[in-house]
């Protein structure tokens, strides 16, 4: 018997046109988008308002599947982590922030990663592989579904670089959109890159205006090949021509995220650099202090030296906000996230 097929890797569009296929009428992708993402079934059964000789087709094609929650941990801080195993033995995790009055869901949208910034332990051991549709939705559907959170805000922020999966997460995003599936405005979705400038080209005409945040960290070439070694490949100069034709394109404000790593990068050069780089975009500055990495010799800067930091942004009219590390002692925060169980 054939595999089955997991039916959370359609979108609307996609399953109308799969339902046409095995003679259906397509009106039905909109109820069953209704009872996958709105009431969150997790069998075919539970569908009461489609013909049962329907549901038995659907079992026999499709299947709904779900990663495997493996270890929940919870912060002093109220920050959530939970490690799923895919179905192929993988590990991921998954993160909820709660910061006044909003929870923000970050999700993984790879095994691994392939882009090996220096500060970050996504990438130490490798890449294994992309995350499916379905894989992505999964995580959003287990802490809506399973934890009853309201989640606020959702972030492709956790593990991997998502728009090195461009055609799963733009896929997750429609989902997550879809007013049958998900309902989640775009203005509540952020997509976060390295700096693959031909993954922002398409989200660019995505159609959906979701935010974009770019992981800079670094304001030069010579900095940012040192951090993050995409940069050799898309240098900052092409990275900021296409974040312009973004912003041009879609009117959304875009973020940059800059962690601060003692001695490395929060000289008041850099700074000045970072300053020049948000006047440029007319970007807001997210300062995220660096999280210690078993292994990785990186260093939180002196309070008084962050304190700097802040002020001289300010002083030269950046928007910019000092992000607490949240989940920092069960390995949560920016940079942590590995998928490997944790001994807390």
């Amino acid at each position: 018997m054939r595999d089955k097929i997991d039916i959370k890797g359609f979108t609307l569009k996609e399953l109308e046109k799969a339902l046409s296929g095995i003679g259906e009428q397509s009106y039905r992708a909109r109820q069953i988008f209704s009872w996958l993402y709105q009431r969150g079934i997790k069998d075919f059964s539970e569908i009461d308002n489609i013909p049962k000789k329907l549901i038995t087709k659907l079992d026999q094609i499709y299947c709904i599947s779900s990663p495997t929650p493996r270890q929940h941990l919870k912060s002093r801080d109220k920050t959530e982590k939970i490690l799923f195993e895919l179905s192929n033995g993988h590990l991921i995790e998954t993160v909820l922030i709660c910061a006044k009055g909003r929870k923000t869901l970050c999700l993984s949208t790879q095994v691994g990663c392939k882009f090996s910034c220096s500060f970050c332990a996504s990438g130490l051991n490798g890449f294994k592989r992309d995350l499916t549709v379905s894989e992505i939705i999964g995580q959003i559907l287990y802490f809506r579904n399973d934890f009853k959170h309201k989640i606020t805000n959702y972030v492709f922020m956790g593990m991997g670089e998502p728009l090195d999966n461009y055609e799963n997460v733009a896929k997750a995003v429609m989902i997550m959109n879809e007013p049958k599936g998900l309902a989640i405005g775009a203005r509540r979705i952020t997509v976060s890159t390295c700096g693959i400038i031909p993954g922002i080209e398409k989200l660019n005409g995505l159609g959906i205006q979701v935010n974009l945040s770019i992981s800079l960290h670094g304001a030069n070439d010579g900095l940012r090949n040192r951090l993050m070694p995409i940069n050799k490949k898309y240098p900052l100069e092409k990275l900021l021509k296409a974040c312009e034709d973004f912003k041009g394109n879609t009117g959304r404000m875009i973020t940059l995220e800059y962690v601060l790593i003692k001695g490395i990068n929060d000289s008041t050069q850099d700074i000045d650099g970072l300053a020049a780089i948000a006047d440029r975009l007319k970007a807001k500055v997210n300062l995220i202090l660096y999280s210690p990495v078993p292994g990785l010799n990186f260093k939180i800067p002196n309070p008084g030296d962050i304190d700097a930091v802040t002020k001289r942004l300010t002083e030269k009219g950046v928007s910019a906000t000092l992000r607490k590390s949240k989940g920092r002692n069960i390995q949560a925060a920016c940079g942590q996230l590995a998928g490997t169980k944790n001994e807390i």
